[in-house]
């Protein structure tokens, strides 16, 4: 279920909940490699499946990356910012990949709003957001992303 905020003010409140989980997702190997193509790593254990079955992880992994640069669609499932005229993508204060993410495997992403501060026009919302794959022990990347919303 999508939480739905209605205005900047309303972020304020939200400092300490977590947000939700997106649907699961499951990452291809055609996404790896169009990825490898858009960024030019094409390392082995990301593009060639017959080498990286005899790789450290049993079979291709999507670049950390690739897992990093899906957190804004999936985001989208997550939360939806209603009464801002504009939303822009500020940055990352950390981000760690604890774990691969194997290629078929299925992922999804839970966020918490970690921090929300006023900037001139809006807000500066900070994020902790974990993509995980389905039935690990640990994460995939662990973020925490901050977002800029203009009234």
């Amino acid at each position: 279920m999508v939480t739905q905020v209605d205005s900047i003010d309303a972020f304020k409140n939200l400092v300490g909940t977590h947000l939700g989980y997106s649907d699961y997702k499951t990452v291809t190997q055609e996404e790896v490699n169009l990825f490898a193509d858009a960024t030019g790593d094409h390392q082995w254990i990301h593009v060639d499946p017959e080498r990286a079955k005899a790789g450290p992880f049993g079979g291709p992994i999507a670049h950390g990356y690739l897992t990093l640069s899906l957190i804004p669609v999936l985001m989208g499932q997550v939360v939806r910012t209603n009464g801002v005229r504009m939303g822009v993508n500020y940055g990352t204060n950390k981000v760690r990949f604890p774990a691969p993410v194997p290629v078929g495997s299925e992922i999804r992403l839970g966020a918490a709003v970690a921090e929300v501060e006023d900037v001139p026009g809006g807000i500066q919302v900070a994020l902790d957001v974990t993509i995980e794959v389905k039935d690990a022990p640990k994460p995939s990347c662990v973020a925490q992303v901050v977002f800029r919303y203009y009234a």
